[in-house]
């Protein structure tokens, strides 16, 4: 049997991007200004005025027209939520295809195990030192059980896409993910916990880590943009 291996973190790499600020303002522009919005300058202070309005009264679509592309490593539970982001183009590793690598996820120390409250207003809270232990002892234990039966399976010549039924949602898988600044600012939107959001979200915690990696990259490509997307209550256009 392959040794067993398990992280808590997800992977989130910006494999390529074209995406500026000035791409917004110039998108917006051609429709009063036609062919003359291709020689728009970097005038600050203009797109980030002609960007804050484009927000606030969620004119979405010159966000379009910038975009990033993802390599992201996470559990397969993270998928099932993330692919119901339609907004977004994927490729994924296939099991039907390669065997797959015993790399399971196990949620780390400081990740909350309680769930308090009723449907809709459910709460998560830390557990104690003997819940995180058995909750350990327990998925390591179904990781180790379920790739060796994996394994078995290969081996008396039953098919991967069969074989792969036998493991468990930690599993890690890959993918690559394209997504506009627009489809990008809904995901942030749904995707995070964050105090002052005009529509609060309460995502699962595993997600939310995919999304506090890409809130980063277009922080860094798009500054413009992302400050006018928290200044108005982190509403995609």
């Amino acid at each position: 049997m392959q040794s067993v291996q398990y992280s808590s973190e997800v992977i989130v790499e910006l494999i390529k991007y074209s995406a500026q600020d000035i791409d917004v303002a110039r998108a917006a522009w051609v429709s009063t200004k036609g062919e003359a919005s291709k020689d728009v300058t970097q005038d600050e202070a203009k797109i980030s005025g002609l960007i804050n309005y484009l927000m606030r009264d969620r004119h979405g679509s010159p966000f379009e027209h910038s975009y990033f592309t993802f390599y992201v490593k996470a559990p397969i539970f993270v998928w099932r939520e993330h692919m119901r982001h339609r907004i977004a183009s994927y490729n994924e590793e296939s099991g039907r295809y390669a065997v797959l690598k015993p790399e399971f996820y196990i949620p780390a120390r400081e990740r909350n195990l309680q769930q308090i409250g009723k449907t809709g207003h459910y709460q998560f809270i830390e557990g104690t030192n003997d819940q995180y232990a058995m909750t350990k002892v327990l998925f390591e234990k179904q990781c180790i059980d379920a790739y060796q039966n994996y394994e078995q399976l290969l081996a008396n010549g039953i098919a991967k896409e069969v074989a792969r039924i036998a493991l468990p949602l930690n599993i890690y898988s890959s993918a690559y993910v394209t997504m506009n600044a627009r489809a990008l600012m809904n995901f942030l939107s749904l995707r995070q916990h964050v105090e002052g959001s005009h529509f609060p979200s309460y995502p699962q915690r595993e997600i939310e880590m995919v999304a506090e990696r890409y809130e980063e990259i277009l922080k860094e490509h798009m500054p413009i943009t992302y400050a006018a997307f928290a200044a108005n209550g982190r509403v995609a256009p």
